[in-house]
């Protein structure tokens, strides 16, 4: 009777297994077939369209390219098994970024946590709502305000660099410049840390190096499903090389939170003597403070954040607010560079703004170079610093009459949208006229999006937006851009950045401010 009853009981258990395995795999046949009812090109039976892309890494961007170029309004690729749908038009674009259900990154990001966890980029759910509401104070106008101190001191080193090399003759690359600029700018506004990158390039060699690669190892991982698995990817050469980085760039930030907190620590037991509360320095001058100090100040009124939340946050703020400002910069040279006439209407706003004076920018200043915006804004149309974004829909959604089912990877090719010919004119043309506010309104609100948009559009924008303003006006006000290569010159590379091979180079002729009215 016994065995009877445990015979009945373990069919009872194969045939659900069994059900719950035919649900799967019908799901699973309902799901591919929706899928290839999209159109896209004809993928590899086992690693679907992935060798497509498996070219070398400065061959990358153009395969693809050539992909996104030569497919449909809307087309599916296979990544392995996960299905990708690429966008291309900005209705569709609308349709996920404005909504408030398809919020969660797509499954590429992942590969980003071992290095940022789920900090703001990564998150998703309850979690990132409560970040987001908790962060998005920290980048009021009246905080940017007190960054734009550091924007200026690091600038008037910048200026002086550049001097060194400024005589009109010689070629050099703009990229190093510019990349330490901006790294000194984020260290001491996202740390409070000084590391006079622009003064001594051994101090920020390792942390700038280990960013870069491991930007690019995680691209490579993405693109080969059979590294997907930690298991697998760990034990590869490329595996260890990502773990070598971690331990930089995490080593570095719990060095910063811990070495911060103390002096915090200090600072209360022991307030400063000029002003009593700790607020001022010796001279009597207001401290600067940092982001990881409006989350620590957040941490000591009730925010739950620990020390690895901390971490996050600030590893997701040095990796936004530095590899891509660096690109939107350099760009923006190369772009000046190669359009004397826009150069000289860009640096005839800053003569009228500054009349001959060699004073620091304020911010009234920054607000007043309206045609600096409109340059800086078109160099991000046409090389967004951040080439692509996605997103995982879980639920089924119509874009533009193409059935997408749930579980898809939406792509959505930022560098592609920014040059749809429906929507601007001339797509490959510099043309800062694009943003004359005229234009702008004729525009679909989508089909510019260099900082994402919607509920979970880029929270720096303002921030770097000040910080681009600062940095190029300190150049144009000082030297002439002559760029020593055209478009066709360069090998565009595309990592998380968009950024080109060999750097820019350029030529920097002293400019003569003209005299005051």
């Amino acid at each position: 009777m016994e065995l009877s009853v445990t015979l009945l009981a373990g069919g009872a258990m194969f045939l659900v297994l069994v059900y719950q395995v035919l649900i799967v795999v019908s799901r699973r046949r309902y799901f591919v077939k929706a899928v290839n009812a999209l159109p896209g090109p004809k993928p590899h039976p086992l690693f679907g369209n992935v060798p497509d892309l498996m070219v070398p890494p400065n061959k990358m961007f153009e395969a693809w390219d050539r992909r996104h170029r030569t497919n449909a309004t809307l087309f599916r690729t296979w990544i392995g098994p996960y299905a990708e749908i690429n966008l291309k038009e900005p209705e569709q674009v609308e349709a996920i970024l404005s909504s408030s259900k398809h919020i969660t990154k797509s499954n590429a990001y992942r590969f980003l946590q071992p290095w940022l966890g789920t900090g703001l980029l990564t998150s998703t759910g309850s979690k990132w709502h409560t970040h987001r509401k908790m962060i998005t104070p920290t980048f009021h106008f009246k905080i940017l305000e007190a960054f734009h101190d550091v924007f200026v001191e690091k600038c008037e080193i910048l200026a002086q660099k550049l001097a060194r090399v400024a005589d009109g003759k010689t070629e050099f690359d703009m990229y190093p410049f510019i990349t330490h600029c901006t790294l000194d700018i984020i260290c001491e506004t996202a740390m409070g840390v000084k590391i006079n990158a622009q003064d001594s390039t051994e101090k920020r060699s390792d942390y700038v190096s280990a960013i870069y690669e491991i930007s690019e190892l995680t691209l490579k991982r993405a693109q080969r499903p059979w590294l997907f698995p930690n298991a697998t990817f760990y034990l590869t050469d490329m595996g260890r090389r990502y773990k070598r980085c971690l331990s930089i760039l995490h080593g570095f930030t719990n060095k910063v939170i811990r070495d911060r907190s103390a002096l915090r620590a200090s600072q209360k037991a022991q307030p400063d003597p000029v002003s009593g509360d700790g607020t001022e320095d010796d001279l009597g001058l207001k401290k600067r403070t940092a982001f990881l100090d409006l989350l620590l100040d957040a941490r000591e009124a009730g925010a739950q954040l620990t020390d690895e939340d901390l971490r996050e946050e600030v590893d997701t703020f040095m990796f936004e607010g530095h590899d891509t400002t660096t690109a939107g910069l350099c760009w923006a040279l190369f772009l000046l560079g190669n359009n004397p006439r826009v150069q000289d209407a860009a640096a005839d706003e800053l003569d009228t703004i500054f009349q001959g004076s060699d004073r620091a920018p304020t911010v009234r200043d920054l607000q007043n170079m309206k045609y600096l915006e409109r340059v800086i804004k078109e160099t991000l149309r046409l090389f967004p610093s951040v080439p692509f974004i996605g997103r995982k829909v879980f639920q089924d959604v119509d874009l533009g009459g193409y059935k997408v089912p749930a579980g898809c990877m939406i792509n959505i090719p930022i560098y592609h949208i920014h040059r749809n010919p429906s929507q601007w004119p001339s797509p490959h043309t510099f043309d800062p006229d694009n943003f004359l506010p005229n234009r702008v309104a004729e525009r679909h609100p989508y089909s510019y999006v260099p900082f994402s948009a919607g509920p979970r559009n880029c929270i720096g924008q303002k921030f770097a937006l000040m910080e681009e303003k600062t940095v190029l006006s300190y150049i144009l006000r000082n030297y002439r851009v002559h760029s020593a290569e055209r478009l066709e010159d360069l090998t565009l590379m595309i990592d998380l950045i968009l950024r080109p091979e060999s750097g820019i180079r350029v030529k920097l002729e002293p400019r003569r401010p003209k005299a005051a009215a």
